[in-house]
C-alpha cells in the first residue's frame, strides 16, 4: 500500500517537474525574442549618435560593427599576428621537446628564450626592470623562505613594488642618471608595468610554493585520487599538480624566470601556480588529448563568430561609451546592462581561451578563467568563483586560506576585495567598489548559512525555494549591470 502511495507521489513530482521546466522555457524563449528585438530597434534608432562604430564585414550592405571597446578592439586587431606568434612559439617548443627530449631544464630554458623575444618587443629596454624585481623577490626567497616571519616580507615586498610601479608610471631611465637616458626612447610598445601585476601573482606563487616546499604536506594524494574522475582514469588534473610539491631542483632561476614571462600566458593569464606550470615543463599535461584540444579551439571559433554576429547587430557598448543610454527608457536601460554584462562575459571568455588555448598546444594547461556563463551564476559567490576563476583559486591557495579560510570567512573577504581592488589599480573608485562588494557580500552569506539547514518537505517547498533561488540570481545580475555600465567610466576595474 505505502509503496504504491510512493510511486503515485513520485510520478506527480516527476510530472509536476515537467511542467515547471515546459513553463520556464517558454518563458526563456518569450524573454530573449523580447530582448533581441528590441536591441535590434535600438542599435537602428540611435546608430547615428554613437561613437566607436566601425564599418563591419558583415551582410549586403554591410552593416556597422560596434568597436567601442578598446581591449576587445585592440584584441581583435592583433589576433592575426598573436596567432602566427603563438604558433611559430608552440611549434617550436613541440619540436625541441621531442626532438632532444628535453624535460623541465631544457624546457625552461627554451620559453625563456622565447618569451624573451616577445618580450623584448612588447616592452623594449623596460625588460631590465622586469628582470631586476623578479631578481631581487628570487634572492629574497631563497634567503629568507624558512624563516617565520618569511609570508610577511614576500608580501611587502611585492605589494611595494606593486604600488611603486604604479605610482612612478613604470619608471623612468633617467632616474638613473643622464647616461642611461636614451633607453627611454626604447619602451616597447606595451607598459610594462599594467602587465607586471600578473608578474606579482607569479612572484608570490613562487615564493608560497617553495616555502611550503620545505614543510610537510597536509595534501592526501591517496584521497584526493579516489575522489577525482580525471586521476582515477590515470590522467592529472590541475589541483593534483598545483598541490603536489614540486622538486626542490625544480626551483632553479631559469624555471623561475620561464615562469614569470611564459609567452603564451604572460599578458593576461589565465594564472597558474609554479608547481603547476614546472610540473608540466618536465612532464606535458594529459589531462586533455589531442582531439580535445581540436575541439576546444573549435568551439572558441564557434564563440568568436557569436561575437562577430554580437557586436553587428547590437551596439550595447557603443551605448555604454557614448553615454547615451542616459536617454533611454528604463526598459531599455535594462536592455543595454544586461547586453553589455553579457558582450562583457564573452569577451574576456574569447580573450583568455584564447590564450588558454595555446599553452594548452604547448603543454601546460592553466585552469580555465569563464568555467560558467554569467547567466548561470545565482549569487555573488557563484560570480567571483567564475570570473577570472584562475585569479579565484590563487587568492583561495595563497591568501584565503593563509589568513585562516571558512573561520574567519567574514572577516577575510574584506582583506581580499582590498587586494583585488590595489591590484587592478590604486583608485579610490575601485576601494570603495570593493567595499561595497564587501557590504553585499556579507549578508548573502549569512543567509546561505541559513537556507543551508532548510530541507524542502514538500513539492511547494521546493517549488518556493527555487524561485527564491531564481529571484536571486535575477537581483545579483541586475545589481551587476550598473557596475558594467560604468567600467567603461572607470578602466581597469573588471
Amino acid at each position: 500500500m505505502n509503496m504504491s502511495k510512493n510511486n503515485s507521489k513520485s510520478k506527480f513530482k516527476q510530472k509536476q517537474n515537467k511542467v515547471e521546466l515546459l513553463l520556464l522555457i517558454l518563458y526563456v524563449i518569450g524573454f530573449y525574442i523580447f530582448c533581441i528585438h528590441r536591441s535590434l530597434r535600438l542599435s537602428r534608432d540611435h546608430f547615428s549618435k554613437l561613437r566607436g562604430l566601425r564599418v563591419g564585414w558583415l551582410f549586403s550592405p554591410a552593416r556597422l560593427n560596434d568597436a567601442s571597446d578598446d581591449q576587445w578592439r585592440n584584441f581583435r586587431t592583433n589576433l592575426p599576428i598573436l596567432s602566427l606568434v603563438f604558433g611559430i612559439f608552440t611549434l617550436l617548443a613541440n619540436i625541441f621537446r621531442k626532438l632532444f627530449r628535453l624535460r623541465a631544464r631544457g624546457m625552461s630554458f627554451l620559453w625563456f628564450f622565447l618569451s624573451l623575444i616577445y618580450l623584448s618587443y612588447l616592452h623594449g629596454a623596460c625588460i631590465l626592470f622586469i628582470f631586476l624585481i623578479a631578481s631581487s623577490n628570487f634572492l629574497l626567497v631563497k634567503i629568507f623562505a624558512r624563516a617565520k616571519y618569511f609570508t610577511f616580507l614576500l608580501w611587502i615586498f611585492n605589494l611595494g613594488f606593486l604600488f611603486c610601479n604604479r605610482i612612478y608610471q613604470g619608471y623612468s631611465f633617467s632616474i638613473f642618471g643622464e647616461y642611461w637616458e636614451y633607453l627611454d626612447n626604447f619602451r616597447g610598445t606595451f607598459r610594462w608595468h599594467i602587465c607586471f601585476n600578473l608578474v606579482v601573482l607569479r612572484m608570490i606563487s613562487f615564493g608560497y610554493d617553495y616555502h611550503w616546499a620545505h614543510q610537510e604536506s597536509r595534501f592526501d594524494q591517496e584521497k584526493h585520487i579516489q575522489r577525482c574522475h580525471v586521476c582515477k582514469s590515470g590522467k592529472n588534473c590541475y589541483q593534483i599538480l598545483q598541490e603536489r610539491n614540486a622538486h626542490m631542483n625544480d626551483y632553479t632561476f631559469t624555471t623561475y624566470l620561464s615562469y614569470l614571462v611564459y609567452a603564451p600566458l604572460y599578458i593576461a593569464g589565465p594564472i597558474i601556480s609554479f608547481n603547476s606550470f614546472a610540473s608540466q615543463l618536465d612532464v606535458p599535461q594529459n589531462h586533455y588529448s589531442i582531439k580535445e584540444v581540436i575541439w576546444y579551439g573549435l568551439r572558441w571559433v564557434f564563440g568568436l563568430c557569436l561575437m562577430e554576429l554580437m557586436t553587428h547587430l547590437f551596439y550595447f557598448n557603443a551605448f555604454a561609451t557614448s553615454a547615451s543610454w542616459k536617454m533611454l527608457s528604463p526598459m531599455d536601460i535594462f536592455i543595454v546592462g544586461y547586453g553589455v554584462i553579457n558582450f562583457m562575459w564573452l569577451k574576456f571568455f574569447l580573450i583568455w581561451r584564447f590564450f588558454r588555448f595555446c599553452s594548452l598546444i604547448a603543454g601546460i594547461e592553466a585552469p580555465e578563467n569563464m568555467p560558467k556563463c554569467i547567466n548561470n551564476c545565482h549569487d555573488l559567490e557563484s560570480f567571483w568563483k567564475s570570473w577570472h576563476a584562475s585569479f579565484n583559486k590563487w587568492i583561495v591557495r595563497y591568501m584565503y586560506i593563509p589568513l585562516g579560510g571558512s573561520q574567519r570567512k567574514l572577516i577575510n573577504i574584506w582583506v581580499i576585495f582590498t587586494f583585488v581592488a590595489v591590484w587592478h589599480d590604486l583608485e579610490w573608485k575601485l576601494l570603495s567598489w570593493a567595499w561595497l562588494t564587501c557590504l553585499f557580500f556579507v549578508p548573502e552569506l549569512l543567509v546561505k548559512s541559513a537556507t543551508n539547514a532548510f530541507q524542502a518537505k514538500g513539492a511547494l517547498d521546493g517549488f518556493i525555494f527555487r524561485e527564491l533561488r531564481a529571484a536571486g540570481g535575477t537581483i545579483t545580475i541586475t545589481c551587476l549591470m550598473p557596475k558594467a555600465i560604468s567600467s567603461y567610466l572607470l578602466p581597469n576595474t573588471m
